[in-house]
């Protein structure tokens, strides 16, 4: 096992073995690519040969360079031109038959001391070692796609792998300039772990007809950063590979939140598998191909005149960070508008805020003094709410409990004129039963701006069933004047957003609970792995694990799945009081300002 990992076999070379055999030959190593198919082999050089030209043009290496990386690189049809690789990485189709095939195959080809890889991210790393003659050097190794892009690189242990074979292959990664995270052998590991759980409800809500595609998608790009949403995320995968993940998960965990969706079973089956087949959640240009085309799903563009009503005045009631963030927001687009806390004092400090909020863009350039001075002169703050008699759309952003809530909708409703739009921000609380505290639950509908509001994008325009067709047009087109992004949700617990993303963040801690990987680790899989900007327990600790806790319970009891039940470590640490950054203390410590 002390043999340097020079020669590099490489079994499968579809869009992943192709990745990593770059990655390889890139990094100096001789690379074996072997494929059944003639045709993927002669794809894979003409892959490498055009991203190390798109390389020379971007200087980031020579021509000379360029030319030594494509002479590393040789293919083969055979699995006996592995006899001399130092170590085989297997990426064949997600199946124990054609991997065990492979691995049983390699036992009477390549040395004693070869280490064999599995690239496997959904089967069992130790039942494809145990067919070997060798388990010892049977390990998994998980790259992510695109592999020259993506930093992580998951190193599985079997109970049978030697700690010389994950000491060899862990050294390797960091040489190819990748961050690895050792891990024990269970299906999807950390980051397809995390990952798919959320697919798997992204797939569910859209089955259920809850959202579009484009606005589950757009909710998780422009609500959690994220670099791609989650249905075009499952095209991308391959909506089989996604089921054949679900199934090993579900097999192992029992958990209703990873049995595959219908939906997943029924494209699967019927051969839309998504872009290498031109077809899945969305359609393509062609197979292969990334560019989305128009199709009978595609959203049409809004009606001229679609019918609304006219909103020239902004009523925004409270005065913490959301409030004034959300008035903020109004006053730049041209609104004028009144914000309303509890007592004067408390509107005139809301405003003060604002001003600072302004005085930092000044400073970055993004708008000019006069800019500012005039945003702030169309905000007038009041200590009642009595100021929203001539509001046309009322905004309230009071504290995430529904008795103040209701009562709030009732003032509104004796107070605002005839014909005004009233708006809640809840995040988790049912706007019908804010609706219903007024004597007009027709024009009583959800704007769940994200925080900070200036620079979150997303709103979720929530809509009752008790909401009018004019109340949501009214509501959808303001939400475009002051340059956010709407999505259509209906009044259920989460909406898009949240409930997708409270239950990744719960099955982190799970993996924490069951001792299966760090904090750390979790958290680089899920940013080196997944392209998130932030791993869940840095997230969690930012929203603070009382407020995840309240949503976990809000969701656990409005679906009543047994997988959406708030992990007991969380339960405890909000009993203990360590709710993240703002008490110095969550699920890390921090110092004290």
């Amino acid at each position: 096992m002390d043999t340097p990992l020079h020669t590099i076999a490489v079994v499968g070379l579809g869009t992943m073995g192709t990745g990593i055999a770059e990655v390889l030959a890139r990094a100096g190593r001789e690379v074996i690519g072997i494929d059944v198919s003639d045709a993927a082999a002669r794809q894979a050089v003409v892959a490498l040969e055009a991203s190390t030209a798109r390389a020379v043009e971007r200087e980031r290496i020579t021509e000379e360079e360029r030319q030594n990386t494509l002479a590393r690189f040789r293919t083969f049809s055979d699995l006996q031109a592995a006899a001399d690789a130092d170590l085989v990485i297997e990426v064949v189709p997600e199946s124990y038959e054609a991997k065990q095939q492979v691995f049983r195959a390699l036992d009477s080809v390549v040395r004693p001391g070869t280490i064999l890889a599995t690239g496997t991210n959904a089967l069992s790393v130790t039942r494809l070692a145990a067919d070997s003659e060798h388990p010892e050097r049977v390990l998994g190794l998980h790259f992510f796609n695109p592999a020259p892009a993506m930093k992580l690189v998951e190193v599985v242990s079997s109970v049978l792998t030697s700690p010389h074979a994950v000491e060899a292959v862990t050294a390797l990664a960091r040489e190819l300039g990748k961050e690895p995270v050792a891990v024990g052998d269970r299906p999807g590991f950390v980051a397809d772990g995390l990952l798919f759980g959320y697919l798997n409800q992204a797939a569910a809500m859209y089955e259920a007809k809850y959202a579009s595609r484009e606005d589950i998608d757009a909710a998780m790009k422009l609500g959690c950063g994220l670099p791609m949403g989650p249905l075009a995320l499952l095209d991308l995968i391959g909506i089989d590979t996604a089921r054949t993940v679900l199934e090993a998960m579900y097999a192992e965990s029992h958990d209703r939140l990873h049995a595959p969706a219908p939906i997943l079973k029924q494209f699967s089956e019927a051969g839309l598998t998504g872009r290498k087949t031109g077809r899945g959640f969305y359609s393509y240009a062609a197979p292969g191909t990334s560019d989305v085309v128009p199709d009978a799903l595609t959203p049409q563009p809004a009606a001229e005149g679609a019918a609304g009503r006219e909103v020239r005045s902004v009523g925004v009631a409270g005065s913490g960070t959301m409030a004034s963030g959300i008035a903020e927001v109004f006053a730049k687009a041209g609104y004028d508008v009144v914000l309303a806390a509890r007592s004067p004092e408390k509107a005139e400090t809301a405003k003060a805020r604002i001003a600072k909020s302004l005085a930092r863009s000044v400073d970055k350039g993004r708008m000019t003094a006069e800019a500012r001075e005039a945003t702030l002169a169309r905000i007038a703050p009041a200590g009642s709410l009595d100021a929203f008699a001539e509001v046309d759309l009322a905004v309230e952003a009071v504290a995430e409990d529904l008795d103040v809530k209701q009562q709030l909708f009732a003032t509104l409703d004796k107070i605002c004129k005839e014909g005004a739009v009233l708006a809640t921000t809840t995040s988790s609380l049912p706007v019908v039963a804010c609706a219903r505290a007024t004597s007009r639950p027709q024009d009583v509908i959800g704007m769940h701006f994200f925080n900070p509001a200036p620079a979150m994008k997303l709103v979720e325009v929530v809509r009752t069933v008790l909401t009018s067709d004019e109340v949501h047009a009214t509501v959808r087109a303001v939400t475009t004047k002051i340059k956010k992004h709407p999505v259509d949700c209906g009044d259920r617990a989460g909406f898009i957003v949240n409930a997708l993303l409270f239950p990744y963040l719960n099955n982190a801690i799970k993996m924490v609970e069951e001792h299966y990987a760090t904090l750390d680790d979790i958290d680089a899989a899920m940013k080196l792995g997944g392209g998130y900007p932030m791993g869940p327990f840095e997230l969690l600790d930012v929203v603070g694990l009382d407020v995840s806790l309240a949503i976990e319970k809000v969701l656990h009891r409005e679906f009543r799945d047994p997988g959406l039940a708030p992990a007991p470590l969380l339960e405890h640490l909000v009993a203990a009081g360590c709710l993240g950054r703002k008490t110095g203390r969550g699920f890390r410590e921090y110092a004290r300002r």
